[in-house]
C-alpha cells in the first residue's frame, strides 16, 4: 500500500510535474469538449490542418521574440489560427471550392510557410521541437494562467450558445428554419476550435493536437448518442489520459505528448474492441 502511495506521490513533489498534470486536465475537458462538435459535424481533417496551420505563428512568435518568451509565441500561434480558420471558413462558404479543399489549400500553405520560417532559425531542432512533440512538463506559472483563462473563455461560450451549436450540428434545416445565424455560429466555432489548439499546443503539440481533438470524443461516441453525456465522457477520458500519461512519461523518461496520446488511443481501442466483440456475440 505504501509502495503504490510512493508511486502516486512522488512525482508531484516536484513542482513541474503539478503544474504539468494541471495543464494536462485542462487541455483534455476543452479539447474533449469542443472535439465532440469536430467528431459530430465530421470536421477531423480541418483539427489536423488548423494544428499545422499554427506553425507559421510559432516560427513568427520566435523569430520576433529571438525564442525568449514561451507567451510571445502563444500569441502568435493564437492570431495564426484564428486567421487560418477563418481563411479556411471563407473560401469554403464562397462556393467557388468544396470546403475539403479549401482545408488542403490553406493546410499546405500554412505549413509550408511555417517550415521555410523554422528553416531560417539554426538550432530550430532543439529550440522548436517542444511546438512540435508537445513539452507539459515545461509548463511555467503563467502558461497554466493562460491556459486556465482560454479554457474557462472556450467552455463559457460553448455553454452560452449550448442549444445553438446542439440544433446546427445534429439538423441543419431545424437551424435554417429557426432562422440562427448559422454562418456566425460556424465562424465562431472555428474560432473556439483555434484558441483550443493555440491553448493546447505545448502540451501535445503541432504533430499531435489533433488526437486529443478527435479520439476521446470519438471514445464517447461510441458509448452514448446524448451531447451531454458524450463530453462529460470524453473529457474523463482526456483527463484520464493526460493524467495517466504524464505518470507514464516520468517513470518511463518518453516524450509526455506522445504518453498522452497514446493512452487515449488505447482507451478507443479498448472501447472499440468491446463494441465489436458485443456485436458478435449477439449476432
Amino acid at each position: 500500500m505504501s509502495s503504490l502511495a510512493d508511486f502516486l506521490l512522488q512525482p508531484l513533489s516536484y513542482a513541474f510535474m503539478v503544474r504539468g498534470l494541471i495543464a494536462a486536465l485542462l487541455v483534455g475537458i476543452v479539447c474533449a469538449t469542443v472535439g465532440t462538435y469536430i467528431v459530430l459535424r465530421g470536421m477531423a481533417f480541418f483539427g489536423d490542418a488548423l494544428a499545422h496551420a499554427v506553425l507559421p505563428g510559432v516560427a513568427l512568435g520566435y523569430l520576433v521574440g529571438g525564442g525568449a518568451a514561451r507567451g510571445d509565441l502563444f500569441w502568435w500561434s493564437l492570431g495564426t489560427a484564428i486567421l487560418a480558420s477563418l481563411g479556411i471558413g471563407a473560401i469554403g462558404k464562397s462556393g467557388k471550392v468544396k470546403e475539403d479543399t479549401a482545408i488542403g489549400i490553406v493546410f499546405a500553405g500554412m505549413f509550408a510557410l511555417g517550415i521555410a520560417l523554422i528553416s531560417t532559425v539554426r538550432s530550430y531542432s532543439v529550440d522548436l521541437t517542444h511546438f512540435l512533440f508537445g513539452d507539459v512538463l515545461g509548463v511555467s506559472t503563467s502558461d497554466l494562467w493562460l491556459t486556465g483563462i482560454f479554457t474557462a473563455l472556450v467552455l463559457l461560450t460553448i455553454l452560452t450558445f449550448y442549444k445553438e451549436f446542439l440544433v446546427l450540428s445534429f439538423d441543419p434545416i431545424l437551424a435554417s428554419t429557426l432562422r440562427l445565424p448559422g454562418n456566425l455560429l460556424h465562424y465562431l466555432l472555428l474560432v473556439l476550435i483555434a484558441i483550443t489548439i493555440a491553448v493546447s499546443m505545448q502540451t501535445v503539440g503541432v504533430a499531435l493536437m489533433v488526437a486529443m481533438l478527435v479520439t476521446p470524443a470519438a471514445t464517447a461516441y461510441l458509448l452514448t448518442k446524448r451531447l451531454p453525456i458524450m463530453m462529460a465522457l470524453a473529457a474523463s477520458i482526456a483527463s484520464f489520459s493526460g493524467v495517466v500519461g504524464l505518470y507514464l512519461s516520468y517513470y518511463l523518461g518518453i516524450a509526455s505528448g506522445a504518453a498522452i496520446v497514446l493512452i487515449a488511443t488505447a482507451v478507443f481501442g479498448l472501447v472499440w474492441g468491446g463494441k465489436m466483440l458485443r456485436q458478435r456475440v449477439r449476432q
